[in-house]
């Protein structure tokens, strides 16, 4: 089945920030099902195959090339295909959420580039062009929302406009399909301004424009850089989405595309209410009209070439390309009109409960791990009047706790138990199955596409870790390191767990990118680490069995840990001017931890990695260089890995690594793997309030079950709280777990990335905890009373309960067809009703405004920057 995407967000800044302010951005694929999470390791082949999902695009249109070589006009067929395209998901989409868009029966493509995107894939043949545009194919709306070429993306003006071209190479003008105005010497607008491109239109040469039309009918002319629209700026925020994607030898293939709303791109103005497409052109070729005079020109020959890059070869060097077979002309009538658009349509904005509900938001403080689904659950509060406006203030499991526990957080979000530092007993309400994941972009050798099927043991996640890879020639000097690879890349550990990929070392990976504060999910990270009798030897200084030891600096660290230390103190000798001009510790710009978990996806997602060791020349510092991050890595040699949540790997199409766990086996995140390990969970007798304990040792030892699986609980006092507070609290619990475990990507539903609570199946007895630590929560009964009853002391296995309650899966642990939500019966509103989705239409309207409220991106900015320097 097709892989499905969450519509979630991800996290943001910590602190008073509310969910709906947190920046969005678009895993495994955590399937839509109780069975959610599956590990994103589908082929392009089984995509393009598989029936798409309730919210997915499928279709098929026959596309062909034709020649009209006669005067009498009779074209003569050199290429027809059925041309079949699928997209995953399409509704209620996020800004940097990718969605995987798979197709058949395009012609194999030759000269691959190295980098297709933007630009950079423009020096190919047979390619199929994916790109943002606003408008649709809907024949019902206005001219003006509908789409056409000025209204689709591009990164730079030489992918829409062909300036000052010889009439025997400008072979738009030999399309079969074109106009009279096509064929004029300006073409694509009637004039352009005499201040704009001023080169554009020189005697006896041709040009075509495509102006680009914002959002807001600014129009852009596109004939050179500073004609185009400010997002499409050298050193823009963001790499060009766009992409020239490459067709196997058996004319299929897939690409995971992300989307922009109109945070990342206002020009584009993609968001909610806004009708916007995909738009996936197969470059078949040119069709080619009849020649003038009936005589073949130059134009007429060069239009009917077949390309000089046998299928599947690369052209590394950007070598000339059959122009008429090539992308850049994808604008051109007979390439535009083989094109298949998919609809797509925004969630709501992330200021929208700001902008939409003027009170005052009730926030619950902790873990990162809930961001995604809070952004999904806190429209449902917002939007309706008779609950609370519920929001996400984001920081560190521990600081959310003592927030609770000093009463200046009605509730926390914690995934591990917490030490109680206050005089108040606290209850544990699951209330969100999911985890984390080393999320990873890794390509194979020789442009070969990327890795699928990553694995990692926990020895070599702890020499990541504790700095044990040299990075460079630079830290080969560090004692005790001099035999140590460089990177991951080069340790026969890795290479004998991951064969066929590239050996050759780099910086970015000689790190795992992670978080620099204390967190629940390091804690548990290093309890996987301190579970492997492998992994503690290594810290302790035993050599692996190739001769790898361990960073001097982190013999004999003790873990498990919340926070993860930067130890090492190595500043390199060396005869860089830059270096000895900007000293520092080598290896921990290497590491270069960041503070959120999203901070993390997004540098997978740009193939940004962290790593602060780039040095140029700065004529404004006083020392004449400067230290920096490194280049974005270069498409086919890309190689990162780093700690994400569930949720974030899900959102933005991020692929999870296996981690080894009982004899031999590695497991993934997915549905059923999340089970297995809820399976293994205990609450201690006696303590129906308390935390289930899901030991690392248990998880390695049980059959299947994923090691990064987490339990995240809403926890708040049962003595001590304000009646009307504590209530609020409980109505939240009974809602989240009821109808907020109802798989979906609207407004109150769970995105993928979790794992639903339900009565019966593997979550029972964590379903039936969250309700008593409501009761007891509501109740506020004095230190000395009885607690409330319920619960058990073992979740149930996977296995158990009836067939209909049970989460359903397929054989690879995805969410099979048929899955059964919560029965409307079983929801418990807590005297409160669902927000409907006749509230949420009819505040439609004010939602367009949304992005024109500058004061609350004023306080967006005021409050991250507040919070970079709390953190630091």
């Amino acid at each position: 089945m097709n892989r499905r995407r969450s519509t979630l967000v991800g996290a943001a800044v910590a602190g008073v920030l509310s969910l709906a302010l947190l920046t969005p951005g678009g895993g495994p694929a955590l399937a839509q099902t109780a069975d959610a999470v599956p590990a994103r390791t589908t082929t392009a082949a089984t995509a393009a195959s598989a029936a798409p999902a309730k919210d997915g695009f499928r279709t098929t249109k026959t596309v062909d090339r034709t020649f009209v070589d006669d005067a009498q006009g009779t074209p003569v067929t050199r290429g027809s295909y059925d041309f079949t395209v699928s997209a995953d998901h399409t509704t209620d989409l996020r800004g940097r959420e990718r969605v995987n868009v798979s197709w058949t029966g395009a012609p194999p493509s030759g000269g691959r580039a190295s980098n297709p995107f933007g630009e950079n894939g423009m020096f190919q043949e047979y390619p199929v062009v994916v790109m943002q545009c606003r408008g649709t194919d809907d024949p019902s709306l206005p001219a003006a929302k509908r789409l056409r070429p000025e209204t689709c993306w591009t990164s730079t003006y030489g992918q829409r406009s062909q300036i000052a071209e010889s009439p025997n190479s400008a072979l738009w003008t030999a399309d079969r399909y074109a106009t009279a105005a096509d064929k004029e010497q300006l073409s694509g607008v009637d004039k352009i301004p005499a201040d704009i491109c001023k080169n554009a239109v020189q005697d006896g040469l041709m040009t075509h424009v495509t102006p680009f039309v914002t959002g807001a009918g600014k129009t852009y002319y596109g004939c050179d850089a500073s004609s185009m629209p400010p997002e499409a700026a050298v050193g823009a925020a963001f790499p060009p989405s766009e992409i020239a994607a490459f067709t196997d030898e058996d004319g299929k293939g897939s690409v995971d595309f992300e989307v922009r709303s109109s945070t990342e791109n206002e020009s584009l103005g993609c968001k909610r209410g806004v009708a916007c497409s995909i738009v996936v052109i197969p470059i078949t070729g040119l069709s080619c009209g009849a020649p003038a005079d009936g005589t073949m020109t130059p134009l007429d020959k060069a239009c009917r070439k077949f390309g000089v890059f046998p299928s599947g070869s690369s052209n590394f060097a950007r070598d000339g390309v059959d122009a008429a077979v090539a992308p850049s002309l994808w604008w051109a009538p007979s390439n535009w009109r083989n094109r298949v658009s998919i609809p797509i349509s925004f969630g709501l904005p992330p200021g929208a409960c700001d902008v939409l509900d003027p009170r005052a938001p009730v926030g619950f403080s902790g873990s990162e791990l809930m961001a995604q689904a809070a952004l999904q659950w806190a429209p449902a509060y917002c939007l309706d009047k008779k609950r609370f406006k519920f929001q996400l203030n984001q920081m560190p499991d521990q600081t959310g706790w003592n927030l609770m526990q000093t009463g200046e957080s009605p509730a926390a979000f914690v995934s591990a138990p917490h030490e109680a530092n206050g005089p108040d007993p606290v209850g544990y309400a699951p209330t969100a199955v999911t985890g984390f994941s080393i999320g990873y972009v890794v390509d194979r050798p020789d442009n070969a596409g990327e890795a699928t099927n990553l694995k990692l043991n926990a020895r070599l996640i702890a020499k990541l870790l504790s700095q044990s890879y040299a990075g460079s020639s630079l830290g080969a000097g560090h004692e005790g390191m001099e035999k140590n690879p460089w990177s991951i890349q080069a340790d026969p550990e890795f290479i004998k767990l991951n064969p066929g990929l590239s050996q050759r070392a780099t910086e970015a990976g000689a790190t795992l990118l992670s978080l620099s504060n204390s967190s629940d999910i390091i804690g548990q990270l290093t309890e996987y680490l301190a579970q492997d009798a492998d992994a503690t030897a290594f810290l302790a200084g035993k050599a692996d069995p190739w001769g790898m030891k361990v960073n001097p600096s982190y013999k004999g660290i003790s873990i498990p840990a919340a926070e993860w230390p930067l130890l090492d103190t190595f500043e390199p000798k060396t005869s860089d001017p830059c270096r000895n001009a900007n000293p520092g510790v080598y290896l921990s710009q290497i590491a270069a931890p960041v503070t959120t978990l999203r901070k993390v996806a997004d540098a997978l997602i740009d193939s940004w990695p962290n790593v602060q060791t780039r040095c140029e020349g700065d004529l404004s510092s006083v020392t004449g260089w400067k230290v920096g991050r490194v280049e974005r890595q270069s498409y086919g040699a890309r190689f990162m890995l780093g700690l994400v949540s569930l949720g974030d790997a899900d959102r933005f199409g991020l692929r999870s690594a296996a981690l080894r766990t009982n004899a031999n086996s590695y497991v993934a995140p997915t549905g059923t793997s999340l089970a297995k390990a809820v399976g293994v969970a205990r609450q201690k007798k006696g303590d129906k309030l308390g935390p289930f304990v899901m030991s690392q040792k248990a998880l390695v030892a049980a059959k299947g079950a994923y090691p990064g699986t987490q339990v995240v609980y809403t926890v708040a006092r049962t003595h001590g709280m304000d009646k009307s507070e504590a209530k609020t609290v409980g109505s939240f619990i009974r809602i989240a777990t009821t109808e907020g475990q109802r798989i979906g990507r609207g407004n109150g539903e769970l995105p993928e990335g979790y794992l639903p609570l339900r009565k019966t199946g593997a979550t029972a007895a964590l379903w039936r905890a969250a309700q008593d630590a409501a009761t007891a929560i509501e109740a506020q009964k004095s230190v000395g009373d009885k607690g409330p009853g319920g619960g058990t002391d073992k979740a149930p296995d996977p296995s158990s309960g009836s067939p209909g309650d049970t989460p359903k899966t397929d054989g690879a642990g995805k969410g099979a067809p048929g899955a059964k939500p919560p029965a409307d019966g079983d929801v418990v509103t807590a005297q409160t009703e669902a927000a409907s989705s006749t509230t949420a239409l009819s505040m439609l309207p004010a939602l367009l405004i949304i992005g024109l409220v500058a004061a609350v991106a004023s306080l967006v900015t005021r409050l991250m920057a507040l919070y970079r320097r709390t953190a630091r």
